[in-house]
């Protein structure tokens, strides 16, 4: 059975003061349930130390230890106490130019050093109304299934992020988002059928209490990926109880 697991991306948000807010968050969360992890911005990881949920990065880069100013390592990350990254985010491939290749190295660079990469995949409003969103997400899917081996793709996870619903209040339909899912797990079934059974997807697209509990009882939906609802303790406590 594939573990329930709640991510909240802090994004460039936060502080030391919201930070202790959080210390509270698991009271009546069933840890048994559902896994839950915060992203915080990497500058307050470390504040975080004696909680007992998961951390996790927002990003890292591809490369090894070095000359790179303004990147952190996977090794970085392990070091304070994460056990997840998200690489590929929708706002990193626009931002920062991330392609999907770069977003592949990632996944395989964070999966060597012991970290569990949140992949993000997702298309925008205009692929979708093109009638193009099948084709763009296989397309980031290939990438990853060209550079990760099967058993290196059970130990990830894929969220699944419609870029017209982040941050509008818009959120796709309970049948939409898992159409979009079953989508998914198909297609990397033809790659390899254990991985893509056992692979937890994640919804993320502005999911709050109202609307949780609906989208995770969806078939193929095992959890979110949460933005700004995250920000929120008993918002986001409300949406970790949904999942489990």
């Amino acid at each position: 059975m594939r573990k329930s697991i709640v991510a909240g991306n802090w994004k460039m948000n936060g502080s030391r003061s919201l930070v202790n807010e959080f210390f509270t968050l698991m009271d009546g969360v069933n840890k048994q349930a559902v896994e839950v992890v915060i992203c915080p911005p990497a500058c307050f990881i470390s504040d975080f130390q004696g909680v007992d949920f998961a951390l996790g990065g927002q990003t890292m880069s591809e490369l090894d230890n070095g000359a790179h100013t303004g990147d952190i390592s996977a090794e970085m990350l392990l070091e304070l106490g994460c056990r997840y990254v998200i690489v590929g985010h929708s706002e990193r491939r626009e931002d920062h130019g991330e392609t999907n290749d770069m977003v592949a190295a990632k996944a395989a660079k964070a999966l060597a050093a012991g970290l569990t990469p949140i992949i993000c995949v997702g298309e925008s409003l205009q692929t979708r109304e093109a009638g193009e969103l099948e084709s763009f997400i296989a397309a980031q899917l290939d990438a990853l299934t060209a550079t990760l081996s099967a058993s290196q793709l059970a130990q990830a996870v894929i969220a699944y992020e419609p870029i017209w619903a982040i941050g509008t209040g818009k959120t796709a339909s309970p049948e939409q988002a898992q159409q979009v899912h079953a989508f998914i797990r198909s297609h990397l079934a033809a790659f390899d059928s254990n991985a893509a059974a056992s692979l937890p997807l994640l919804y993320g697209g502005s999911v709050n209490s109202a609307n949780a509990q609906e989208l995770f009882a969806q078939t193929d939906i095992d959890g979110g990926l949460i933005g700004g609802a995250s920000l929120k303790v008993d918002e986001f406590r409300k949406v970790c109880q949904a999942a489990g």
